[in-house]
């Protein structure tokens, strides 16, 4: 019997079940078959996670589209999908906002998806995620393609299981603990693949943890992924910024205190070490606190015990320690700021994360983040980058990282729907309402001078932004491609290619000696 041309295509996939392979190269060959399958302009595989779908891959979206995560309240073909029993195709005329309009590439001037069809896929009897495609035809999809998408339904769930086994196997085989729950961090580059295998493997310890990095990277939210991936996952986690507290009650807030213990003492008051008590206690901006609090600090790490100020008792606590930081703590303890055995107790594993300029294209997929939330809070269709705001986020050197990042989109969302007299159901944000031009880094990060977009034929223009964001990229780790390719967030291999096909100029010396090394 002649192979029909669905089984060829099919074919591969039944392959790679067998195969180890990583996730994201797996999912990535799942939806570029269904799209030879069905024919379509865009696919998707969005993963449930508590009241939201997260995209694990796209095929035909902007990059932003994986930063973004969808609540079902808010998208009601995705929630349409989530509730039933197979394949589920909505009309072109069907009058429900469509949770890809605008994010479509190549779509041109018609931003708004005309034809879409997806799937539930479930592994055991839950839901897991949906499956998506659509089209800017609005005549793509019909009722007689329904038992198509069913069976490749079949087939992603038995992918989705595959995948998760292996990835949960990888991690232990590692003694690596799974963690649950949502996953606020995101990225996809060398950098945060890196990060998030450290943050996996201090799940697995008790050691006392010194984040480091510069204001504004998420310190934060990767001590929240370390309680999360740990033993205490299930205990508090309890949080105090330091800078923000008065000299006079930094030993209130950290140890508690009894009545009368000052003026304004009126009860008893626990602190957050006791809050924390099998739990863990996250110290931000620990460079902060005064000599006389670090001093206290340092005993109950040593001795696990603590005292309430105006009490002679010394309860027993279990605290798992995090701290961060955006200092050189190290310097400070030459300038005498710091106490030298303090520092040496919090930083039993540093860890440093990267600022956002050193993460390659993972600024367009946190930015997808934040434009989900922008789209709701402004009440959009949807909101999505121009081309050329795209290229200028990825040209910033973001001097304030995830934070700077954050302001900066809400900020010219707003921008942008004030210079319209009626308000689109669509809307694009361009480089103009960035208006990143003239803010640079500061003067201590050294930041390059990085490209603007000049007008250009489109091929032209992408390869003079990438040409200049290599050469940016090389100067700012002088000359050193390993260095670079990790901060674009691609193999050195691949940005070996890249260059030869831009025809970059002559490595530097610097670089040549890399290259022999």
């Amino acid at each position: 019997m002649t192979p029909t041309p669905l089984l060829d295509a099919l074919v591969p996939l039944v392959a790679d079940l067998a195969r180890d392979l990583p996730e994201r190269e797996r999912y990535r060959r799942l939806l570029e078959t269904l799209r030879v399958v069905l024919p379509s302009d865009a696919a998707a595989l969005l993963r449930l996670d508590g009241d939201s779908l997260v995209p694990l891959a796209v095929d035909g979206l902007s990059d932003d589209t994986l930063g973004r995560r969808f609540r079902a309240a808010d998208h009601p073909r995705l929630a349409a999908l989530l509730d039933g029993n197979g394949p589920v195709h909505f009309a072109p005329d069907c009058g429900l906002p469509d949770p890809y309009d605008g994010l479509v590439d190549g779509a041109g001037p018609h931003l708004e998806v005309h034809d879409c069809m997806g799937c539930v896929l479930r592994v055991g009897e839950r839901p897991w995620g949906v499956l998506t495609l659509d089209a800017l035809d609005p005549s793509r999809f019909s009722p007689a393609d329904h038992p198509t998408l069913q069976a490749f339904a079949s087939l992603a769930e038995a992918t989705v299981r595959v995948a998760e086994r292996m990835d949960q196997l990888a991690l232990r085989a590692e003694g690596f603990r799974v963690a649950a729950g949502p996953r606020p961090l995101i990225g996809q580059g060398v950098m945060f693949r890196a990060l998030q295998k450290e943050i996996a493997l201090l799940g697995t310890s008790e050691l006392t943890v010194l984040i480091g990095g510069e204001t504004g990277v998420g310190k934060e939210l990767v001590a929240n992924a370390i309680h999360a991936a740990s033993g205490r996952a299930g205990r508090p986690l309890i949080s105090l910024n330091c800078a923000a507290l008065p000299d006079t009650l930094v030993e209130s807030e950290l140890f508690g205190h009894v009545r009368g213990a000052f003026t304004g003492a009126v009860t008893d008051r626990r602190g957050k070490f006791e809050l924390a008590d099998g739990g863990t206690l996250f110290l931000d901006e620990v460079g902060e606190l005064p000599l006389a609090a670090q001093a206290k600090l340092l005993r109950v790490l040593q001795s696990g015990q603590l005292q309430r100020l105006g009490s002679d008792r010394e309860p027993k606590v279990d605290v798992r320690l995090i701290a961060a930081t955006n200092r050189d703590l190290a310097e400070e303890v030459r300038a005498g700021r710091f106490r030298a055995d303090l520092y040496h107790r919090l930083s039993v594993y540093p860890l440093r994360v990267p600022p956002l300029r050193e993460r390659g294209r993972d600024v367009l997929l946190i930015s997808g983040a934040f434009l989900e939330e922008n789209r709701a809070r402004l009440g959009l269709g949807g909101l999505r980058l121009g081309a050329d705001a795209q290229a200028a986020l990825l040209a910033h050197p973001w001097p304030g990282n995830v934070r700077e990042l954050e302001h900066t989109i809400a900020r010219c969302a707003l921008r942008a729907l004030g210079r319209h007299a009626q308000r689109p159901r669509i809307l694009t944000l361009t480089a103009e309402d960035l208006a990143l031009a003239g803010i640079t880094a500061a003067p201590s990060e050294s930041a390059p001078d990085l490209p603007t977009v000049e007008p250009a034929p489109l091929r032209e223009a992408t390869d003079q932004f990438q040409r200049r964001h290599i050469e940016a990229a090389l100067q700012r780790h002088g000359g050193n491609r390993a260095a670079a390719a990790r901060a674009l967030g691609m193999d050195r291999a691949n940005l070996a290619r890249l260059v030869r096909r831009l025809e970059a100029p002559p490595p530097t010396a610097s670089t040549e000696s890399d290259t022999e090394r």
